[in-house]
């Protein structure tokens, strides 16, 4: 490995690149590994790319909650390409060499990325607030223009704490160990690699992950408490089995998107695991983006309706 030393006294060196171990502990499998993340990335492109076609094109979905639906496909798309295409490149030619400018590249725009879909899922859930709760100025409150600040604010947002956080970690010396326990380079493992005491780091990575997630997620249970509270006190008449069926998809999208992040970077060092690590972050980078375009769209009739007509017209 090329490696450049720096402070030979203290046997620290400055890595050119790191090598990303991913899933090389299980050789038997990397046939089925490289099959299954084909698949599982294509149905995520294709799915979501439909979703922002139907949003775009189909009158019936010109409502600020599909505008919002085809961002946050859009962030899937590109929040999976961060990652996907980088592991199925390992696996295909059997080499996880990373450059570390590559390393750091792609850790920032999964920070950021993972940073735009949480403030975007609390926009989300403001737009269903407004729509439950005072439908009387839905249109006033969430007009075209305030629909893409919002949009445009969730995209931007998180982008300097994020650079910032990925400046300072690659600002660290790392020892000779230069392998990465993971299938990307993601702020645990590392951090894990860097020389010295890494508390202050590990604690600013806390820190950052719980102003950028756990505003966003105190403002989703606010929403929702809300909303859910309105809709108790609908009559039947009005259908709050309907506005209930309507909110479930988000919700379900919500848990699984925080519940395994959550999980990752806030579990007792007691608990740390490479094995389990992987797991997760498969979880929350490959797993829940796949089932998203299926929640929302099999849960929701408009979506169904504009996805039959795009099939039936072509």
């Amino acid at each position: 490995m090329d490696l450049e030393e720096v402070n030979t006294e203290n046997n620290v060196s400055t890595l050119k690149q790191f090598v990303l171990l991913g899933f090389s502990d299980f050789p038997g499998l990397q046939a089925f590994f490289s099959g299954v993340f084909t698949i599982v990335y294509l149905i995520i492109l294709i799915g979501n790319s439909l979703i922002i076609t139907i949003t775009r094109f189909d009158p019936a979905l010109k409502k600020p909650m599909y505008f919002f639906l085809a961002h946050f496909s859009s962030m899937e798309i590109c929040y999976v390409s961060v990652i996907l295409p980088r592991v199925l490149f390992s696996i295909w030619t059997q080499d996880g060499t990373i450059f570390l400018l590559h390393c750091a590249i792609q850790m920032c725009f999964f920070l950021v990325l993972s940073t735009a879909e949480s403030l975007l899922l609390a926009v989300m859930s403001y737009d269903r607030y407004v729509a439950i709760c005072n439908p009387l100025h839905y249109s006033l409150l969430l007009n075209p223009k305030k629909c893409v600040q919002l949009v445009i604010g969730s995209w931007l947002s998180g982008m300097p704490i994020q650079i910032g956080q990925t400046c300072q970690i690659f600002a660290l010396d790392f020892c000779s160990s230069h392998q990465i326990d993971h299938f990307f380079c993601d702020m645990p493992p590392i951090l894990r690699l860097a020389c010295g005491d890494t508390s202050l780091h590990e604690l600013s990575v806390y820190v950052v992950v719980i102003l950028a997630g756990g505003i966003s997620f105190i403002l989703i249970i606010v929403s929702y408490s809300k909303i859910i509270s309105t809709i108790l006190r609908l009559p039947k008449a009005r259908g709050p089995s309907k506005a209930f069926s309507t909110c479930f998809s988000h919700l379900l999208v919500v848990v699984l998107f925080y519940g395994s992040a959550t999980i990752t970077y806030l579990r007792p060092k007691s608990l740390n695991s490479s094995t389990m690590e992987r797991l997760l972050s498969l979880f929350y980078t490959v797993v829940t983006p796949m089932f998203n375009p299926l929640i929302y769209s099999l849960r929701n009739k408009e979506v169904i309706a504009a996805l039959r007509k795009l099939f039936l017209r072509r």
